[in-house]
């Protein structure tokens, strides 16, 4: 029995990232990887929806099934959920202080805003509203629409799990990465479209580690797939890495499996690897 093989017989915490993954390019989830899912949960491993999506934006075929799943992980690794109790486990903000200073810096920058607070999707916007929905679909139970961003964070008694700034004009992109420079404490990753940012303490993999040291399960017990930039710090914290087909080159070069595409049902052949044999 080679390497892997030894690390598939062995798993007890499953982390799967949603989209990209376990999505589709539409955002949708097939019956065949629900079913995995429940599979690999029967079978006595704890499945962990792992994503950058806020708690009430999770994919609407999973929300429902939670005899499959009792954590989640959101927001990127801001939060950790048990869904049994409703009470979060860890989490990582951005200092409130911070947020409303760089949503100071960045009024004339020209970017639109959303942000993640106390699980739901914030939107300063109809514009963004509508890109929200567009995105979201059926899973837009948690969008909302706010007035002034600030002024919504200035009030709430919530840490910020995370905020996003869209570049809607040419030259937004480095006008915000010049600021972010300048701002201490936090990260942040770039797409061609937006930039999202966390507390330097936030990542998927610190989330993934923390709930393995609570349920006591060792890292080579747990197994990790994804697609992304933002789940290579998963990668790190667990023993089984499974990168889908149309992952980012960096994830692939780290990944023990290499999995068909998200297109082409990877994510339930992957979770079916971790089944006991």
């Amino acid at each position: 029995m080679d390497q892997t093989q030894e690390k598939r017989h062995r798993i007890k915490l499953l982390a799967v990232d949603m989209d990209g993954t376990c999505l589709d390019g539409r955002s949708r989830m097939s019956r065949e990887t629900v079913e995995a899912l429940r599979e690999a949960a029967r079978a006595g491993i704890t499945v962990v929806p792992t994503t950058g999506r806020n708690l009430h934006c999770l994919p609407h075929r999973l929300a429902g099934e939670r005899d499959i799943y009792r954590y989640v992980i959101s927001s990127n690794g801001a939060v950790v959920t048990d869904c049994r109790t409703g009470k979060d486990l860890f989490r990582s903000m951005i200092p409130k202080e911070t947020s409303l200073g760089l949503l100071r810096d960045c009024r004339r920058t020209g970017a639109g805003i959303t942000a993640h607070l106390h699980h739901e999707y914030l939107i300063q916007g109809r514009l963004l509203v509508l890109l929200g929905r567009l995105i979201y679909g059926k899973d837009a139970r948690g969008v909302y629409r706010v007035k002034s961003m600030e002024r919504t964070i200035a009030r709430s008694r919530y840490g910020v799990e995370e905020i996003q700034f869209y570049f809607l004009r040419p030259g937004v992109r480095e006008r915000l990465e010049k600021l972010l420079k300048r701002t201490r404490g936090l990260t942040w990753a770039s797409t061609s479209i937006y930039v999202e940012v966390f507390s330097e303490k936030t990542s998927k993999g610190m989330a993934l580690a923390a709930l393995a040291e609570r349920l006591g399960i060792k890292k080579e017990e747990t197994a990790c797939i994804g697609d992304g930039e933002n789940d290579l710090p998963m990668f790190r914290a667990a023993g089984l890495k499974m990168a889908m087909g149309n992952a980012v080159p960096e994830l692939r070069e780290k990944a023990d499996i290499i999995l068909p595409s998200n297109r082409r049902g990877g994510a339930a052949k992957g979770i079916r690897l971790c089944l006991p044999r």
